[in-house]
């Protein structure tokens, strides 16, 4: 198996979480970006997320291009969310058996 996996990121404006997620200026919620690392880790190693550990430092806004990387760390998986130099959010992964 891969050591990581890096996938594109980018939240559609029509996207449903977005109209009630600060109306007039919609930020992408942060469980919108866990439902993607959650998916994105389904498609790499068909797992599932029994637990996690997230820190959101900037946000992510519709439309944007972010880049999703998942990295092996021993038993558990790290990832980061990233828009060119900026980090937007990291986080442990702990998967379910």
């Amino acid at each position: 198996m891969s050591e990581a996996f890096t996938a594109p990121l980018r939240i559609d404006a029509g996207h449903p979480a977005l109209a009630g997620h600060f109306p007039g200026q919609p930020v992408v919620p942060g469980v919108v970006l866990l439902e993607r690392v959650a998916a994105a880790l389904r498609q790499w190693r068909g797992a599932r997320i029994a637990k996690f550990d997230v820190k959101f430092t900037q946000p992510l806004l519709p439309e944007q291009d972010a880049v999703l990387v998942l990295r092996e760390d021993g038993a558990r998986v790290r990832f980061t969310v990233t828009r060119g130099e900026a980090m937007l959010a990291s986080g442990v992964l702990e998967t379910a058996p």
